[in-house]
This record gives C-alpha cells, sequence and structure tokens, in this order.
C-alpha cells in the first residue's frame, strides 16, 4: 500500500529519513507542475516526501530562522535549535531546560526575568545573525514586533544598515544547495556565533537565558546519559558556514529599498548578481491567481517586472504567495527578464528572483503600482 495513503505508515517512513529529497528536486517538480509538465500527484508525491520527519522542513524559511534567531538571541539552550525530535539529545534537551527554568523562576537565588535577556545587544545579535545566514524576510516584520513588546524600536533602516557591514556567512537552501540537517552537522547557530564573535560582531556583554554568552557557542551532546557542552572550534564544513576569515558575500541577505513606490525589502543572498537590476515593463494583478491564470495563457512568456496588489496585512491579511515562485523561476529559465514587487509576503522563499516585498505604505501602495504599470507598459 503507497505510504500515503496511511498516517502511520507515513510517520514511520518519515522518521526513517532525516532529510528526504533534496531542495533542487522540490524547486524542480514545483515549477513542472506550474508548467503542466507534471500532474498533481507527482506534485503530492513530492511535498509529501519533502517533509522529512517531525518537526521543521530543511528549507530555511520562517520556522528555522525562527529557530536561528531565537537561539542567537540567548532565548534557546546552546545549540539546541536543530536537534531532531523524538531523539534521545532533544528529550534530554526538554528535560534540563524545564528543570533549569524551574530553578530560575522569581524568588529563587538563579531568577533571571525576560527583561535581562532580551536586551538591545542581544536584539541585535539576532538581526546580525539573521543577516548573515541569509534568513526569511518575514523576520523584517517579526524582529520589530518583537522589539516592540520589549520597549525597544528597531526600524527597517537599522536591519538595512546592519546589512550593510553583516556578510554572508552560511549557504543554506535558497541561499545555497546545503538543508538545515548540513548547517547543524557544520556546526549550527554556535558555529555560526563563533565565525560571527571571531569578526567583533557580536555583543558579548548580553546575558542569555541559560548559562553566558560564551557558552552559547557550545554544542550538546549525551554522555552517560546526561547532556553535556563542547565548545565550537568554528564551520566544521565550510561549504556550509563559512571558514574564519572568509565570507560567502561581503554583505548581509537582505536589503531595504525606497522609491516612489514606497519601501521594501528584497531578500538578495540567493540572487545572482546578473539579476539584481531588472528593466522590463510591469504587468499588474490583485493576487497569485490571477497570476497564475495569465501563465498558464502564455501571457508571461516575456520580459516582465510582475506586480502584486491587494496582498498586505489590511487588505486581506498578507498571505503567503507560495504560487508564484515556481511561476517566475519558469519565467526565468525561459531566458526572459523577471521580477517581483508586491505588498504581500513570500518569506524566506523568494529565492532566485529579485522579489521587492513588503512594499509599505499599503494603502496607497495599489493606486501607485496601478499607475506605474501604465506608465511602464
Amino acid at each position: 500500500m503507497h505510504w500515503r495513503t496511511r498516517t502511520c505508515q507515513r510517520l514511520s517512513y518519515l522518521q526513517a529519513d532525516a532529510t528526504g529529497i533534496s531542495n533542487e528536486e522540490k524547486v524542480d517538480v514545483r515549477q513542472k507542475y506550474a508548467a503542466g509538465e507534471v500532474g498533481k500527484d507527482a506534485l503530492q508525491d513530492m511535498e509529501c516526501r519533502a517533509y522529512h520527519a517531525p518537526g521543521t522542513c530543511t528549507f530555511y524559511g520562517t520556522a528555522n530562522t525562527n529557530q536561528l534567531v531565537f537561539e542567537a538571541m540567548g532565548l534557546m539552550l546552546p545549540g539546541s535549535a536543530f536537534i531532531h525530535p523524538n531523539t534521545d539529545l532533544r528529550t534530554a534537551l526538554t528535560d534540563y531546560a524545564s528543570v533549569k527554568i524551574a530553578s530560575m523562576t522569581a524568588g529563587t537565588e538563579n531568577f533571571r526575568p525576560l527583561s535581562e535577556v532580551v536586551t538591545e545587544k542581544s536584539l541585535i545579535n539576532g538581526v546580525i545573525a539573521l543577516l548573515a545566514s541569509g534568513g526569511s524576510t518575514n523576520h523584517t516584520i517579526h524582529m520589530l514586533a518583537v522589539a516592540r513588546a520589549a520597549g525597544i524600536l528597531l526600524t527597517w533602516q537599522d536591519i538595512s544598515d546592519l546589512s550593510e557591514v553583516v556578510p554572508l556567512l552560511a549557504r543554506v537552501y535558497p541561499n545555497g544547495p546545503a538543508d538545515m540537517n548540513a548547517f547543524q552537522d557544520a556546526g549550527g547557530v554556535p558555529a555560526l556565533l563563533k565565525r560571527l564573535d571571531e569578526s567583533n560582531l557580536l555583543h558579548r556583554d548580553v546575558k542569555p537565558a541559560f548559562g553566558d554568552f560564551e557558552g552559547q557557542m557550545s554544542l550538546p551532546a549525551l554522555q552517560d546519559g546526561k547532556v553535556v557542552w563542547t565548545a565550537v572550534e568554528g564551520s566544521l564544513n565550510a561549504e556550509v558556514i563559512a571558514a574564519a576569515g572568509e565570507v560567502f558575500q561581503s554583505t548581509g541577505g537582505t536589503r531595504v529599498i525606497k522609491g516612489n513606490l514606497g519601501t521594501a525589502v528584497v531578500k538578495v543572498s540567493a540572487v545572482k548578481e546578473d539579476q539584481r537590476i531588472i528593466e522590463a515593463p510591469a504587468v499588474v494583478f490583485t493576487c497569485q491567481h490571477a497570476v497564475e491564470a495569465a501563465y498558464k495563457r502564455g501571457e508571461l512568456n516575456k520580459d516582465c517586472i510582475v506586480v502584486v496588489t491587494h496582498n498586505g496585512p489590511a487588505a486581506n491579511g498578507m498571505p503567503e504567495l507560495h504560487k508564484l515562485m515556481p511561476i517566475l523561476g519558469n519565467i526565468q529559465k525561459a531566458g526572459f527578464k523577471v521580477a517581483l514587487v508586491t505588498d504581500g509576503r513570500l518569506s524566506g522563499a523568494s529565492g532566485k528572483i529579485p522579489s521587492a516585498i513588503h512594499l509599505s505604505p499599503e494603502d496607497c501602495v495599489a493606486e501607485r503600482l496601478v499607475w506605474f504599470a501604465m506608465a511602464t507598459c
């Protein structure tokens, strides 16, 4: 019986494989489906095999970026972000954290309130790790919200300024072929922090939830049934996490851009140099489904800047525009110049397509974009 038809069989299958299929294969099938070259059965089979095990996917999108950034901020046990569920080490880490947290509550001598952990400096350490790893653009929103909740003012311009001086130090899909398991095998967050610390790019005078700053650069393991931490010496795979003194790109993975339409965020870490400046006529839509329909009619087989309006938080809650990337990827693969402008979002999925997303202020974006399209077509 095909494993997809029975939940219990599917779970057993997924736990047997820690990585699943490659990210390149996922993209290939999605683009072929968008082009009508494979059917829904092939797409569903690929998607089911892509979710390889309980926990998050191996793609470096929003979920995995959350884990990386919060560990960098000192809000998790060192080296724990990407330890697999249903393993002895994950269980031991959970038990360890539970006991530690219980011993740090108000009224105990180990009391460590959150206000001492989440500070301006720990927040900036998280932003720096975000930029150095080429993480999800959703965090240009998330980090601002975390900061506000802590009474700290963080802006897009702050993130953009930091991106000018923080190099890209990780190559994880969509920034490279490796997945999050490979990132963890290369030393994970502790190795990334070690590399950043060597370049004097982190605040050292912070107070993590557990231990101290030096302890954040250590990896956990089980020894006689107990969790022990060993200081990481650096990257264990220089193709995934840059070796000492090396960088994959001299600046960070995220840019804030401004123009007559407003302000937007661009994830540049996976965009090739020759694709970073696109001049082409604009084609305007109000949803990703309209883009899909136009593509199937053959109307997008040309140089174009796809503009998608009315997809911000006020218009419709700012959904993930997942349908766009396979379509735009096919247009680019066919040899055409293509880019995206939208008030919507694509998180870590914008990949190789130059995409100006989160465009704001939202209330006047739609009107300006329609004018822009009429002026350029």
